[in-house]
């Protein structure tokens, strides 16, 4: 599996790729360590870049967040994101025989994986905080899962919508979950707290 390859047939060819993806033979091991790490690593270390080296600019002055403090957020964010993608293919398995497919734990894996790529090339857009609007474009990730789900979980069609829209929801939830998680971790929060 080329990188570079698999991540633009997501993007421009959504639907072919996934029926590819949906024929292979992957381990939860082998698309961390070959897929997910390396893609996770982008909105955090860019996000890093921007804040804390570049800065943000606003009417003439610059804030930069702490090296520290910046390293750290990055850091948490970046394990938050590598454990949330696992309990959300746990989810997706979940709810799989709810809405009509097979639970595969391996093939929500996979979904739980590949899904968020759009996401992640977008945070690249954080390196440049001024541009960090233009992540808004990892939104695609929503349609890849909506076209994926479907074809790995064997969702029938007139149900995949409401998976994906519960997916989504349950999705929001771990990360919001995953961002207090990363706020509390963070140097500088008041003690007590």
């Amino acid at each position: 599996m080329n990188l570079v390859d698999r991540a633009k047939n997501l993007i421009l060819t959504p639907a072919a790729e996934w029926d590819r993806i949906s024929a292979e033979t992957h381990t939860v091991q082998g698309l961390y360590t070959g897929w997910i790490m390396i893609l996770a690593a982008i909105p955090a270390i860019a996000a890093f870049i921007g804040y804390s080296i570049i800065g943000i600019g606003v009417f003439g002055t610059s804030y930069r967040v702490p090296l520290v403090s910046g390293l750290s957020s990055a850091i948490a964010t970046y394990l938050l994101t590598l454990g949330g993608v696992y309990v959300f293919a746990l989810v997706i398995d979940a709810l799989s025989p709810t809405f009509g497919g097979e639970k595969n734990f391996m093939q929500a894996f996979k979904v739980a994986a590949f899904a968020p790529v759009a996401s992640w090339l977008a945070g690249v857009f954080s390196i440049l905080p001024a541009l960090s609007i233009l992540g808004l474009l990892g939104l695609y990730s929503l349609y890849l899962l909506y076209v994926g789900l479907p074809r790995l979980m064997k969702t029938p069609a007139e149900k995949a919508l409401p998976y994906t829209v519960v997916a989504i929801l349950v999705g929001i939830v771990i990360s919001l979950i995953a961002g207090a998680v990363s706020a509390f971790m963070l140097p500088g929060r008041p003690p007590g707290l």
